[in-house]
């Protein structure tokens, strides 16, 4: 007996990252050797002294126990200490600080918990697109906000039609940005909190990328901004900054009532993380940063040898300010999707079309500074026999 799936999972959008997997997946099982710039998966190990605290929490009885509903409190603790470190910015451990099972998460859940079927979101595009299958969960509508090369692919809010402007309860914002790693200035960020108190919004600034911005500038937190936490939150992940994708930790900060709202969503769906993780997300952001500093050196390396690797087959594009991705433009005669798939094809090189990213991501595609240098200039050395460029 097969039986239907709910119209809530009938109206998801295409998991992209799967399906990119997969095409990446068929080569290689194929015997092909293929360099996939395509992902955006950490390739580093987690830091020794953070794998050191989990086994020693992994071996704690107590933490074999449910975890308490909400997170530790240990570790909401250690958030606030990052935050006062890393960003001047003081947060209240028990209203304004909630754990999540990674930032995808609380990304998807966000809509669910604050929005009503018909309320409207304010989408970045191109954008994360799991942000649209929170919006398509809750029954939400998206109406997107091109992000052009020529505005530093930030959103031009004077653009947005008044009407728009006044439907909307929630916008989606990410800096340093996934996919095209621009950043946002201090200006932008003020911007926005004028912006979002005038009509009423929640702002969601995924930080995913916050501790990776290049050339000596750090990339700041949305609630750096005065009034930030009248109006949003920041969601921030473990998986970056410390290569702990696979842990599954992050956490939203802000705003009291947006995390009184995810808690109360989550406290019905699970209890919280394993406290062993939760411990050693706690050694992660109160220990030593040096091995946060060597990762972004290690990224920014990489961006070099791309750019210039690129740049000298005659494939000309913008150093990313921040994140792990770069932003590669589409030649003449070719889309997003052609492009990946003739590269895919015949060289064996993972790219993500920009066209998943939205409707104006096409002209890009994505690339992914995770893998060895090497593996970046070989990578390059079979586009150029392409001729393509």
């Amino acid at each position: 007996m097969d039986f239907n799936i709910s119209n809530s999972l009938k109206h998801l959008p295409e998991q992209f990252f799967a399906r990119l997997a997969s095409d990446v997946q068929y080569y290689v099982h194929k015997g092909y050797d293929v360099i996939n710039l395509g992902q955006g998966n950490p390739d580093q190990p987690t830091p020794d002294h953070i794998v050191k605290a989990m086994q020693r929490a992994a071996a704690n009885p107590e933490f074999h126990k449910y975890s308490p509903f909400g997170g530790q409190p240990f570790l909401k603790e250690a958030v606030c200490e990052f935050y006062e470190r890393e960003y001047g910015v003081t947060l209240d451990p028990d209203e304004e600080v909630a754990i999540l099972i990674g930032a995808k998460h609380g990304l998807v859940e966000l809509p669910q918990a604050l929005l009503n079927p018909g309320d409207t979101v304010l989408v970045p595009d191109p954008g994360y697109p799991d942000y649209w299958s929170g919006i398509a969960l809750a029954q939400a509508n998206m109406e997107m906000m091109p992000l052009l090369k020529e505005n530093d692919y930030l959103p031009d809010y004077h653009t947005i039609p008044e009407t728009v402007k006044h439907r909307a309860k929630m916008i989606f914002l990410n800096y340093p940005n996934n996919p095209t790693g621009a950043t946002a200035s201090p200006d932008f960020f003020q911007e926005t909190v004028r912006f979002a108190r005038k009509y009423e919004l929640c702002v969601v600034h995924d930080f995913a990328y916050g501790a990776i911005g290049f050339d000596g500038v750090k990339p700041p937190s949305f609630l750096e901004t005065d009034g930030a936490k009248e109006v949003g939150i920041d969601v921030y992940t473990l998986s970056k900054t410390y290569n702990m994708a696979g842990w599954r930790i992050a956490f939203a900060v802000g705003n009291k009532s947006v995390v009184s709202a995810l808690n109360l969503l989550q406290d019905h769906l699970h209890c919280s993380v394993f406290s062993a993780i939760q411990e050693a997300a706690r050694v992660a952001l109160t220990g030593s940063q040096q091995c946060v500093k060597e990762l972004r050196q290690m990224y920014e390396k990489r961006r070099n040898i791309l750019i210039e690797a690129a740049k000298n087959i005659g494939w000309h594009a913008d150093a990313p300010k921040g994140s792990f991705f770069a932003w590669l433009p589409v030649p003449e005669g070719y889309t997003s999707e052609s492009l990946s798939r003739e590269i895919l094809e015949k060289a064996h090189v993972a790219f993500a079309p920009g066209k998943g990213f939205g409707k104006h991501g096409e002209g890009f595609v994505r690339a992914g500074l995770l893998t060895e240098e090497h593996r970046i200039k070989e990578a390059i050395q079979r586009i150029e026999e392409l001729n393509i460029f």
